[in-house]
């Protein structure tokens, strides 16, 4: 169902892709999109997520340079079933993570050094367990594609209004203007049919590879209340890759709120409490107090 899914969300967006070559170039200008889609599709599937990776400057640590946020996301990784992935560090004073990579076996989870500086490390598990899900929800192939070609349809739709387009383009500059704003919408609310119920699924999955839903409500809780208030300046130079982040990295400089990618926090960290309640997991134990009553890898 994954595969099928990715598969609709690619030709979406190679059609919108050809849609705006055949705007500004007439039938060659969709066939040079065409090449141009499929191209970026190849190259997508085998190289999105060390793309994403670069756009954020991020790079790899390790147990030696990173001992204590290394540690937490190889206890995950086991605690998952999963195959411990590549772990990155992006300089950036905004709390936020994202995972990417097309499989279980070539993901990456990445955290911003004001992720590890204002959370607990409890509530540093509690993300890294919400990126673990999306890696074993298999989330990351499809999520790190769509901000590859989204970001693409907006350069292409820049580029519209500073190129001539066809002779015969009978809506001139108004159409050219048109496309520059409703292709990169159209893009950002794929974006958003993608991101919004994933993120449910991911808290949820997370919650329960980390055993406690209130780390992760206590994480977004204030990471919300913190990232509102830093600017992540590679972020909004890049918003097609917002969709990636736990947190919504844009503050809307733009128009980027008109178009969120995330579900509102609030209800995110209200249905964190209600499953903890469920579980009778009403208080956020620390990884040590967890690991006398738990068997896994925090024992």
């Amino acid at each position: 169902m994954n595969f099928f899914r990715t598969a609709i969300l690619l030709a979406g967006l190679t059609a919108l892709f050809m849609v705006i070559g055949q705007l500004i170039g007439g039938q060659i200008g969709m066939i040079i999109a065409f090449v141009i889609a499929l191209a970026m599709n190849v190259y997508s599937y085998w190289n999105s997520g060390n793309a994403v990776l670069r756009m954020h400057n991020a790079v790899e640590v390790d147990a030696k340079n990173a001992p204590e946020y290394y540690e937490i996301v190889r206890r995950l990784a086991i605690e998952a079933d999963l195959p411990m992935p590549r772990v990155y560090l992006i300089q950036n004073p905004q709390p936020n993570a994202f995972a990417t990579g097309r499989n279980p076996d070539h993901a990456a989870v990445a955290a911003t050094t004001g992720l590890l500086d204002v959370l607990e490390p409890e509530e540093v598990a509690g993300v890294m367990a919400h990126e673990l899900a999306h890696v074993k929800n298999r989330d990351t192939l499809t999520m790190t594609i769509t901000a590859t070609i989204a970001g693409a349809i907006s350069m292409l739709a820049n580029f519209s209004l500073f190129s001539g387009g066809r002779s015969n383009n009978a809506l001139g500059m108004i159409g050219r203007i048109a496309i520059m704003f409703l292709a990169p919408a159209a893009a950002a609310m794929v974006q958003m049919a993608v991101s919004r119920t994933r993120e449910y699924s991911a808290d949820r999955l997370g919650a329960e590879i980390c055993g406690r839903p209130l780390w992760l409500a206590s994480a977004l809780d204030k990471m919300s209340r913190t990232a509102g208030q830093i600017t992540n300046e590679t972020a909004e130079r890049n918003p097609a890759s917002a969709h990636v982040f736990i947190m919504n990295p844009l503050l809307g400089l733009r128009m980027d709120r008109l178009f969120s990618t995330h579900p509102d926090t609030a209800s995110r960290v209200a249905a964190l409490r209600d499953l903890a309640q469920e579980w009778g997991t009403t208080a956020p134990q620390t990884l040590a107090d967890l690991g006398a009553s738990r068997s896994g890898p925090w024992s």
